[in-house]
């Protein structure tokens, strides 16, 4: 068998489709863009959902990719198992409506069995069928000439995510030997499918033949489909002949660099060991991917994601030695490994590393107030003489502060206690249920009505520099069909040019009217969005009748697209602003730009300044009043590159792109429409900053009469200021409204001076009345304080004057009750806490607390409780 690196394998992938005429797709961004139904791109087709219904036709119907993926469906299995993964690399084949299950067939056992590709022993390969696919066993029996015993069916063979295209599908199995037996002889799952490490699956060839509706129906797809996915990493374990995937040139680099960190561990000599070095491996390489796609660490979404994996490699960093932050270190050996094919590690390396350590060290932080938590819960089952740790605090401590199962284990049983399995497991269930149900609610992929997808006539865009322009109505559709003429109601129209914008890139559509070369209006144009084959479809109200092969006027809302154009522009100018201020990684993660306003999302870990958006506004508006000129050219994407232009991740561009040069300070690759001199825009105002998800803030902003507005309405509001504070000036209400807070300040001190002394008045009185009860003196009193500072300074006081073993103190504010409970050394040493006490009466004023055995305090909802809770405190003490 030849000796492949990874690169070379997954490079000869892509060579042989390119053989049989198919092109390669770059793998997309981890992250994915504009699918909502999706966490993470955890497949190879799911980058091509857009082809595969029909909302977008591709150039070439044969597409091959290597596309990273991420599932997070069995974290908790990785480096347990040989082949579980976060992160793994799917090659794969597909076919938009082409060739069906005879060229995907013969095309992979090519691939596999020749010498000049893969060259396996032909003898060494299984298939699995679905059992109703006559025609996929004949193709494999009959053409490639298998022997029927090593062609076997499968009933689980059928591909089918709920909705959306399906079909049966065809596996490939490699026999690794007998010496890979891990069932017995005449176990039933001893064959290739079978649940079993002898045969390996490496390719999965899907035959999407029908579309399953969501009355639960199978109808045929108009466009038959093929998707095959083969598993890099599973490939490379065959070829390399290693026992698992991590014995792999994916993997044995970053062990042997975690070995060098920890304290003298080493791989392969112990399983508790090797599983830490595998989770270690696995994880950071998905993290430093997820990263560096624009992912970030959080508490939600696809960032808890991050935060878990990192976590969970710490905890193992921690067992073999390491408790120091040293992921990170890692990284630059993850981006030697994949910079062949994936160069965005390497380019974004500092970034990643900064996130990375930035996370390890806090969560290094973190694990002791989760070792505190887990202290306090022991010392509390063995106070109320418990034997087990509850189910819910194990997962509490698990999916809080990312403690593995087995640590929280391995100290309970330190402490002499058991642990609640089954309690734990069911909590994981009620997550995985959650999670499910989440994933149920997502629209799966739809199928495209064939009437868009048939539709090729070409239509142009000339509307960069013009609002108005004669076109020929080449298609009409009307009530879902293709018409010659249309004479009322709705109607989508492609005309073979057009000076319509259709909404793309986040600019949105153009508005405008219809007309007949005399003038006369024949539709309104509320709407343009692209076809599946690109043109611009134009959403119209018909008033008069349209005819199809006619000339038309089509006259763009002129106002409405300047407006457009200003608040585009302005996008750029604070994109470029953005890194200038934040830093490189500060990149696009979306916008929105409409007549009104301008809506920028970009990936920053952190808060955003005040500052700092004052330094962004000030940058874009000295480029406007610097009166930039802005240069359109076409090209190709490589000149582009070259050009210093900035693509945004994730967005496919074609052969020919189109630069946007705002005088050398800003250039980009944009499709939209823009102003010729930065001057045009005339005046930028941010109005908001925001986190809007992981690792994701929003910039909303405007430009032109609509920030006038806004300058004058703030404007307004400050002389409204300045009028109530009797400032002459605007430029004085700065230095009245200090005035203001100086008095205030010390009025409020004066207010807490008469108020220290009337607490000390009260003290006099409530110290007085001194009980006793088991021994212990003690004071109960209700006072009229105003908050529970002031109880405790009358605590202070008790204290300093050791007036009695125990004080309680209540206080009503309104509708809400509060209890303070001390106790002195001596009570203390009889056994009686604070916390305790206060735990003991704070049910009676409708609330809870708790602190130290010497101090504690409880809030609660009814105030007409206080008189009950006092009175319980003798009833407690003689007890």
């Amino acid at each position: 068998m030849k000796k492949l690196s990874s690169s070379q394998v997954r490079q000869m992938y892509l060579d042989f489709f390119k053989t049989k005429g198919h092109t390669v797709e770059p793998s997309a961004s981890l992250v994915p863009v504009n699918d909502p139904t999706l966490l993470w791109i955890n497949s190879g087709v799911a980058t091509l959902k857009k082809y595969f219904d029909g909302s977008v036709v591709p150039e070439n119907p044969r597409i091959v990719n290597a596309q990273k993926s991420i599932r997070t469906n069995d974290i908790e299995n990785v480096g347990r198992t040989a082949r579980h993964h976060t992160m793994f690399e799917m090659l794969g084949n597909f076919s938009i409506g082409d060739y069906q299950k005879k060229e995907a067939i013969h095309w992979a056992w090519e691939f596999l069995t020749d010498e000049k590709w893969i060259g396996f022993d032909v003898e060494k390969l299984y298939v699995t069928v679905y059992p109703e696919d006559k025609e996929a066993r004949r193709i494999w029996e009959e053409e490639v000439g298998l022997s029927t015993d090593r062609v076997v069916d499968v009933k689980d063979n059928f591909w089918d995510i709920g909705a959306g295209p399906c079909g049966p599908n065809s596996e490939i199995f490699y026999d690794r030997g007998e010496e890979f037996n891990d069932v017995a002889e005449d176990d039933p799952e001893n064959y290739p499918g079978g649940e079993n490490e002898r045969y390996l699956e490496i390719w999965n060839l899907v035959f999407s033949e029908f579309n399953h509706t969501l009355e639960d129906t199978y109808e045929p797809l108009p466009n038959k489909n093929i998707d095959t996915g083969m598993g890099l990493e599973r490939m490379l374990s065959i070829i390399q002949d290693a026992p698992t995937n991590f014995e792999t040139d994916l993997f044995v680099p970053i062990i042997e660099a975690t070995a060098k960190l920890s304290d003298g561990q080493k791989y392969g000599k112990d399983g508790a060991i090797d599983t830490s070095f595998k989770v270690i491996a696995d994880h950071t390489r998905a993290v430093a991917f997820a990263i560096g796609d624009g992912a970030l660490p959080s508490n939600e979404g696809r960032g808890y994601v991050l935060r878990r994996l990192l976590r969970r490699s710490v905890m193992h960093g921690k067992k073999l030695g390491i408790h120091k932050p040293f992921m990170y270190q890692l990284v630059p050996v993850v981006a030697d490994i994949m910079s062949s094919y994936y160069p965005e590690v390497t380019e974004k390396m500092d970034f990643i590393q900064k996130v990375i350590k930035t996370e390890e060290e806090r969560f290094h932080e973190t694990i002791n107030d989760g070792l505190q938590i887990l202290t306090d819960l022991i010392e509390k089952l063995k106070a109320d003489n418990k034997s087990e740790l509850a189910g819910k605090d194990i997962f509490k401590l698990y999916d809080t502060f990312g403690f593995p199962v087995e640590l929280t284990e391995e100290i309970a049983e330190e402490a002499g206690l058991t642990v609640d399995h089954a309690g734990f497991e069911k909590e994981m269930e009620a997550q995985r249920e959650r999670a499910r149900s989440a994933r149920n609610t997502d629209q799966s992929m739809n199928v495209q009505s064939a009437l868009l997808t048939d539709i090729k006539e070409e239509s142009t865009f000339i509307g960069y520099d013009k609002t108005e322009a004669t076109g020929t109505l080449s298609v009409i559709i009307a009530n879902d069909a293709v018409v010659e003429s249309v004479a009322t109601g709705e109607a989508q129209l492609i005309f073979n040019d057009t000076p319509f914008y259709a909404e793309m890139g986040g600019q949105t559509y153009d508005t405008g009217m219809i007309t007949t070369e005399d003038g006369s209006i024949v539709a309104t144009v509320s709407d343009v969005q692209k076809a599946p084959n690109g043109q611009a479809l134009h959403k119209v109200e018909v008033t008069a009748e349209l005819k199809k092969g006619q000339t038309y006027v089509l006259k763009v809302d002129r106002n409405r697209r300047i407006k457009v154009l200003k608040n585009h522009t302005a996008t750029h100018l604070l994109h470029r602003a953005l890194k200038d201020v934040l830093g490189d990684h500060a990149n696009q993660a979306g916008s929105l730009v409409t007549p009104e306003h301008l809506r920028f999302d970009f990936t920053h870990f952190g808060q955003v300044t005040a500052e700092e958006l004052a330094q962004m506004e000030q940058i874009v508006n000295e480029k406007i009043w610097e009166a930039l000129v802005v240069e359109t050219v076409e090209t190709d994407v490589e000149t582009a590159k070259e050009m210093g232009a900035m693509a945004l991740f994730g967005e496919k561009y074609g052969k020919e792109v189109r630069v946007v040069n705002i005088g050398g300070y800003s250039i980009e690759l944009c499709g939209g429409t823009h102003v010729t001199n930065t001057s045009d825009i005339g005046v930028f105002k941010i109005l908001s900053e925001s986190g809007i998800g992981a690792g994701v803030r929003r910039i909303e902003a405007v430009t032109s009469k609509e920030a006038y507005d806004v300058l004058c309405e703030e404007e307004g509001f400050l002389k409204q200021i300045a009028g109530l504070v009797k400032a002459p000036q605007l430029k004085e209400v700065p230095n009245k409204v200090e005035q203001l807070q100086k008095q205030l300040k010390e009025l409020q001190k004066e207010n807490d001076s008469l108020s220290a002394k009337l607490a000390s008045q009260q003290a006099g009185d409530v110290f007085k009345e001194v009980k006793e009860a088991n021994g212990l003196t003690y004071i109960t009193a209700e006072v009229t304080v105003k908050d529970m500072n002031q109880l405790r300074q009358l605590a202070d006081q008790w204290k300093q004057k050791e007036l009695s073993d125990v004080l309680v103190l209540g206080t009503a504010q309104g509708e809400k009750a509060n209890l303070l409970v001390a106790m002195s050394k001596a009570a203390n040493e009889k056994g009686f806490k604070a916390g305790d006490l206060i735990k003991a009466i704070a049910p009676l004023v409708g609330g809870g607390g708790g602190g130290r055995p010497d101090m504690a305090q409880a809030g609660g909802k009814n105030p007409a409780g206080i008189k009950d809770a006092l009175a319980e405190v003798t009833t407690y003490l003689t007890k």
